[in-house]
């Protein structure tokens, strides 16, 4: 796996080549990358700056307290609707191959790959809204979110942060701050600094809220 430390700065695509499976995408993942794919094959990106959402920074405005109270959320429940949602509902999902779809349910069944979900309220609940990402010790790498209903997709988000809050401290990481995610509280780190936060984050223990499926069936290397 590349050393993105040695990147060029400013140059967001580190290498490609490599395949998704579990142990290569988890290296990637601890040493700073993450897969995306590209025309000319299986990129390894680590963005610099990178965005990242301080725990302590979330801008929850009052009409999202007031969304909080029009759903259910729940956690890993429909894990593989999630990814497909987020797959086919966004333009940016379309990044969200059948490969990279599998590889996310198989880190899921190992318990690293975790989704927060939106379903609405009453005797026939609908998902709505999620996200799903990566869970590694303390850092939470967000992959991708989706809404059906408005504000959904932030009411998953804010539930991540409460769960991540009760921890240790963690790392949770966007990948690019747009400007979406900049009026939630994203900011931007160059990539030394998140090489920091990161290996600070990897020395802290799983939150408690995933540690139901301890990842301990995937090689770290």
């Amino acid at each position: 796996m590349p050393n993105p430390a040695g990147a060029e700065p400013g140059s967001d695509l580190v290498a490609v080549g490599a395949d998704l499976a579990p142990g290569t995408v988890l290296a990637a993942y601890r040493a700073g990358l993450f897969p995306m794919p590209t025309e000319a094959g299986l990129g390894w990106w680590s963005p610099d700056p990178r965005g990242i959402l301080p725990l302590d920074g979330l801008a929850e405005s009052r009409s999202l307290r007031r969304s909080r109270r029009r759903f259910d959320v729940r956690i890993d429940s429909d894990f593989e609707a999630v990814v497909m949602a987020c797959a086919t509902t966004r333009n940016e999902g379309q990044w969200i191959t059948p490969a990279v779809q599998a590889a996310y349910v198989e880190l899921h069944r190992l318990g690293f790959a975790h989704s927060f979900e939106c379903w609405t309220l009453g005797p026939s609940p609908q998902l709505v809204g999620g996200l799903y990402g990566v869970a590694i010790g303390g850092l939470f790498a967000g992959e991708s979110m989706f809404h059906r209903v408005a504000d959904a997709s932030k009411v998953a988000l804010a539930a991540l942060v409460d769960e991540l809050r009760r921890g240790d401290g963690a790392l949770l990481d966007v990948q690019w701050r747009t400007p979406h995610l900049a009026s939630l509280g994203v900011v931007e780190v160059s990539r030394p600094a998140y090489l920091r936060l990161l290996a600070a984050a990897l020395t802290l223990p799983l939150p408690a809220v995933f540690a139901g499926l301890p990842p301990t069936a995937v090689p770290s290397t």
